[in-house]
């Protein structure tokens, strides 16, 4: 009921600008905690303990003032506390916003306006994107979107199903905590690391059951489902990441497209392993295919949480 709701919701509102929603806060946080405790003259030891402080207020802050939240709410009235619920399930899923802002690269694409399709690719990747081409910059949003499917749609559902909104809160967290500190450079190698570790194996389970999500997806869309579960397990290991490559990879081969190879991070050039055979020139339709394909894998996820879980409620 919460899960399929919030899913529901997500897909109507999405993530309004002007809504103070839970992960700005969590960026407020963690900007606010960098500054008091990241102090780069300090030894190795203690940046890493500094960034594992900073990972665990986050985390269990998340994760305590949801349950406060939700228990308030149900103090006040059932349906008060069901609605809170909802409400902040919703806030965990990233299905509307991830089609609105990987929709303005393809816009800016089809009109031809590279300058402005590489500055809003750069609001969603890592990767340096001020002199990327077309193609390039179409393989940028492909595999943002895929590797989402998993860190923003199935995860958060994944952990709404084992231990409901506060863990997934949490797990929210741990999301927002890698994508701000969890980075291999000067400045986060060390402060960064147990973020970075611990939202590895956080998306460990949801990053392969994203695999089985894309795969099954295929079939409705017309797309190869034999092969994005060949390709996920032929490259899903071969990325830098533990957990990016499976949806990448199953990704590329539903699409019949190759993801993968050169791009810039923080100005050093970075040669990623290939994903897919090449069956389609990627161009920018790919990205509307993309999204096709997100909405049909997180309709998957939904409905098969959603039986889980009435299954296992008898």
């Amino acid at each position: 009921m919460i899960l399929m709701s919030a899913f529901i919701i997500d897909l109507i509102i999405g993530d309004p600008q002007w809504f103070p929603h839970p992960v700005r806060l969590m960026g407020k946080l963690i900007l606010f905690l960098e500054k008091q405790c990241l102090n780069k003259k300090n030894k190795k030891a203690s940046q890493l303990i500094a960034g594992a402080f900073v990972a665990f207020i986050v985390i269990a802050l998340s994760y305590i003032l949801t349950s406060r939240l939700i228990y308030i709410g149900y103090r006040i009235h059932p349906i008060i506390g069901g609605s809170v619920s909802i409400f902040l399930a919703y806030t965990v899923l990233a299905t509307k916003s991830l089609d609105v802002e990987t929709r303005k690269v393809y816009q800016a694409l089809k009109e031809g306006n590279l300058s402005l399709a590489r500055r809003n690719l750069s609001y969603l990747v890592s990767r340096q994107t001020d002199e990327l081409e077309e193609i390039e910059i179409a393989r940028g949003a492909v595999e943002t979107i895929a590797e989402n499917i998993s860190d923003g749609i199935v995860a958060p559902m994944f952990y709404l199903f084992i231990g409901g909104v506060p863990l997934a809160m949490a797990y929210k967290a741990v999301n927002t905590l890698d994508s701000m500190i969890g980075y291999r450079n000067e400045k986060y190698e060390y402060f960064g690391k147990v973020a970075a570790r611990v939202d590895d194996v956080a998306n460990y389970v949801p990053a392969r059951l994203a695999v089985m999500f894309i795969s099954m997806a295929a079939l409705p869309m017309g797309k190869d489902f034999k092969r994005g579960v060949q390709t996920a397990l032929q490259d899903g290991n071969k990325h830098s990441s533990p957990n990016a490559g499976y949806p990448e990879a199953a990704m590329a081969g539903v699409l019949g497209i190759q993801l993968g190879g050169m791009s810039y991070y923080f100005g050093k050039l970075v040669e990623k392993p290939t994903l897919g055979q090449e069956v389609e020139k990627l161009n920018q339709k790919h990205i509307l295919h993309t999204i096709h394909m997100m909405y049909a894998a997180s309709t998957v996820a939904v409905v098969f949480f959603s039986i889980l879980s009435i299954g296992l409620r008898g």
